[in-house]
Parts: C-alpha cells; sequence; structure tokens
C-alpha cells in the first residue's frame, strides 16, 4: 500500500496532511463546490488491527536523542490516559479510531504502546534505500502482535521520497506457524527537513505549490521532526484500520485514501488549502498545536475521518 502521489497543489495539500495516493476522488474531495457532500467511505470486510500491539521504532542514520524522544513520547501519547495531559490530548484523538470499529461490528480491543527501539547509526544498507529495503528493515522489528515503524534520517535517500510520497505504510511476511505465514504492519516516514521540508512538513515550512503563507511554528522546535510525526499519525491511522489493504479506505486499493488522508490539509476548524485552520498559539513559544502529549509535550495533528458522520473531525 504505497504511498503514492504527484506534487501539484491540490496532491501538495494530501501528501502533507497524509503522504497517501492523490487521486481524482481526492480532488473532487478538496475542490468540490458542495463541502457537505459526504465521503462514502467503505468496508472491505478484512481485518482491523486488534489486541496488545507495539509500536516499535527502527531508527535508520544519525538521530539526537532529544529528536528520538519526540517520536516516542508521541507514540507513549497515544494510549495515556494520564488524567494530569491537558485536553485535547494525544489520546483523544486516536480515541476516534475507536468508530470504525464499532461501524465494523468487530470487537474493540486495541490497545497500543511503545515497542523496542533498534537504532541503526551506521547506515548498514547505505545511504539509498528502495522499497525492498524499507522492509527489511522493518522485519527487524518484532513481527508478532506489532507495527514496526522505520524512521530514516534527513541524509537518507528512499524511492520515491519527496518526488512522490512523505511516507508509507504496508505489511510483509512474518514467521511461520501451524503452517501459516503471518503478516506484520509496517511504516516507513521520512525525515524531509533537508531534502523537502516545502512538501513532507507543511505546514512548518513555506509550500512548494499554492498560497505562501508564513509557515507556523514548530511545537517541538524541529520542523523534521514536527513533520515527521504529522505523517507517522496519518500512517498509524491508516494502518491500524486498513493493514493489509482491504479495511476501511475509500477509492481504489492502489490508491486509497484512508482514515486521515481523506481530510488533506486540516488540522483545525475553518481549514481551506494553503491554511492549516484556527490552532492554539503556545504562549511561550509561539508554536501552534492541537493536542497534548506526555512530558509536557504538544504535538500538531491531521484531522480523521469520522466514518459514522463522513466528514472530517479535528480536535481544535
Amino acid at each position: 500500500m504505497a504511498s503514492l502521489a504527484t506534487f501539484n497543489f491540490v496532491m501538495f495539500l494530501i501528501v502533507l496532511a497524509s503522504s497517501l495516493h492523490f487521486t481524482a476522488d481526492a480532488r473532487r474531495l478538496v475542490e468540490s463546490d458542495q463541502p457537505d457532500q459526504p465521503l462514502l467511505f467503505q468496508y472491505h470486510n478484512g481485518p482491523l488491527l486488534s489486541g496488545k500491539i507495539s509500536v516499535n521504532l527502527i531508527w535508520y542514520g544519525k538521530f539526537k536523542p532529544s529528536q528520538r524522544a519526540v517520536v516516542s513520547d508521541f507514540v507513549t501519547s497515544v494510549a495515556s490516559s494520564k488524567p494530569t495531559i491537558a485536553q485535547p490530548s494525544v489520546a483523544t484523538w486516536w480515541k476516534a479510531t475507536e468508530k470504525y470499529y464499532q461501524l465494523s461490528k468487530k470487537p474493540y480491543s486495541l490497545a497500543i504502546s511503545l515497542g523496542s527501539q533498534i537504532l541503526d547509526e551506521n547506515y548498514s544498507l547505505g545511504k539509498s534505500l528502495t522499497n525492498q529495503q524499507i522492509m527489511e528493515l522493518a522485519s527487524k522489528g518484532g513481527q508478532k502482535n506489532a507495527i514496526n515503524v522505520v524512521l530514516t534520517s534527513a541524509d537518507v535517500a528512499v524511492e520515491g521520497f519527496c518526488s512522490s510520497r512523505c511516507g508509507t505504510h504496508g505489511s510483509g511476511l512474518g514467521g511461520s506457524s501451524k503452517g501459516h505465514n503471518s503478516k506484520f504492519a509496517y511504516i516507513w516516514v521520512g525525515n524531509s527537513e533537508t531534502q523537502c521540508p516545502g512538501q513532507c512538513a507543511w505546514p512548518f515550512h513555506q509550500p512548494i505549490y499554492g498560497p505562501q503563507n508564513p509557515p507556523l511554528v514548530a511545537p517541538n522546535n524541529d520542523v523534521g521532526l514536527d513533520g515527521m510525526v504529522i505523517n507517522l499519525a496519518s500512517l498509524l491511522a491508516g494502518t491500524v484500520t486498513n493493514p493489509f489493504g482491504n479495511g476501511y479506505y475509500q477509492g481504489p486499493k492502489e490508491a486509497p485514501l484512508e482514515a486521515a488522508s481523506a481530510c488533506p490539509g486540516i488540522y483545525g476548524k475553518g481549514a481551506y488549502p494553503g491554511y492549516a485552520g484556527d490552532l492554539p498559539v503556545d504562549a511561550t513559544t509561539g508554536a501552534n498545536y492541537n493536542a497534548h502529549g506526555v512530558n509536557g509535550r504538544k504535538y500538531l495533528l491531521p484531522a480523521l475521518f469520522d466514518p459514522s458522520t463522513s466528514t472530517c473531525s479535528t480536535l481544535a
């Protein structure tokens, strides 16, 4: 389920919001003169991820400890129910995925947690990676009840990165059990800070196309990592609701619009092409955000498509 796109402005919004396929349906969604026209999501009767799922982080290339903490705190925040976390929280944002399980009439038992972290700081496969090598890296994480997330540093080129995608999610074959090969889900997200921040780190960087509004201040003071969190959040929502290509999506299977990619460029109320929406501003740093996380973190997260109302739901 690769995240493919072409970078015209409407596509640009879709890639920045979710890094998933751009289709004619997506163009109609963004450009429609009838904004109340519902987007019809379909459930294709496949499995959704359920049970206790560990998110394993595979760091490829050079990342500072402070950068790794931005992402690991986000994953921890997804499942956090600490009453001390201000609202709206990352966990509140994630709770919206429960509606997909309710509508599918499948038991809702998904519990996300931060799993292991693997560091590959010596570029074991070089600094130019193919899709197959991304899957090879993803397979290094635990393959049972897990989502393996490959994060590539700013100096690593990945097949299709920037020219057609910011990240992707898919599945690979795991170990064999009782004669059956199991599947594991994986995600890849690249750090676009030096290669294409105007494509994959918007709205924290000037866009390449469209209205040249001033960029927002990144809540964790790192354009590349805050951009990675946006793409990871989008792909994580798409992974649990459409892990193997037969879950929830709209449009063709090869270019699906999923839980977050169906709401391109929308982060707060009043969003429109080139404008992320009305968002809270941190009084100290001037950063824009819409979700609180653990350890005092703030994040900007994409809107999620609400399958019960056929609308894009934002936190702010």
